[in-house]
């Protein structure tokens, strides 16, 4: 509780100011998005199969902009976060994309009962969301009951070997130094900056900015998948996608794409 409090503090601190300084404006980001929404997707939109006319729910969907690309595609589309501010640029960019969203402002683990029921054909979650629970099993049984009998729950999160294990450092002359400096099965907690904070200017960023992660390993992960009843039906681990020369030969995000 303490952790998810913290959590929640942190990403209600300027994190819209935040957001137009990564994408611009809702507006902007908006027209960018409906030149080609697909573009913003990858590479989880190939696991995802046809969208349009499925109802489709993005678990901690944070700004919205994966939310409105697959609305523009023919999705409906439910976005449940627990920022506040998030929902304000999510929704300001549905609009200047002539899109609607739906966007509810809760803690996935506590959502209201009504909630609590199959709805969707597709859950997806992505890059930096495990690390904000110390129990993988209650987030995955959220998952679980979200989804209609024969959907799929796509996981796209950071790798734990890149995370947990490997250091790295320096990227001049085509050159990236890694260590293996860490511990992966290390299960402590960690305060670290928010994710969005980065894109903060220098003096927005506080000490209410800071998070608590857990780290997990691979295997913890795909166990909690299966004991919430999930039938796993594929695990890529994929390297460095946005550089084809730095990380080569590591694993730096997977994919985990599960049915009920």
């Amino acid at each position: 509780m303490e952790m998810n409090n913290s959590n929640e503090k942190a990403w209600n601190q300027n994190t819209y100011d935040a957001w137009v300084h990564r994408f611009g404006t809702p507006q902007e980001m908006a027209e960018k998005l409906k030149k080609d929404p697909i573009v913003r997707l990858r590479p989880i939109y190939e696991l995802m199969g046809e969208v349009k006319n499925k109802s489709i729910i993005n678990l901690m969907g944070s700004n919205g902009t994966k939310a409105v690309a697959l609305a523009l595609l023919g999705a409906k589309v439910k976005v449940i976060d627990f920022s506040a501010a998030n929902m304000q640029y999510a929704k300001e960019l549905a609009a200047a994309a002539s899109v609607d969203i739906e966007y509810i402002v809760s803690d996935v683990l506590k959502l209201p009962k009504a909630e609590l029921v199959p709805q969707c054909q597709i859950v997806f979650a992505e890059l930096g969301i495990l690390h904000y629970f110390t129990d993988l099993l209650p987030f995955f049984k959220t998952a679980y009951t979200l989804i209609e009998k024969g959907g799929i729950f796509i996981l796209r999160d950071f790798h734990p070997v890149s995370t947990k294990l490997i250091s790295s450092r320096g990227s001049t002359a085509n050159v990236r130094k890694h260590k293996v400096t860490g511990d992966y099965f290390d299960t402590s907690l960690q305060e670290v900056d928010a994710a969005y904070s980065k894109y903060l200017e220098d003096d927005k960023s506080t000490d209410e900015s800071k998070a608590l992660i857990r780290k997990w390993n691979l295997g913890e992960i795909v166990t909690a998948a299966a004991d919430a009843g999930f039938r796993l039906k594929c695990l890529r681990e994929e390297p460095n996608l946005s550089s084809d020369i730095y990380d080569k030969g590591i694993p730096k995000t997977f994919s985990l794409v599960s049915e009920k």
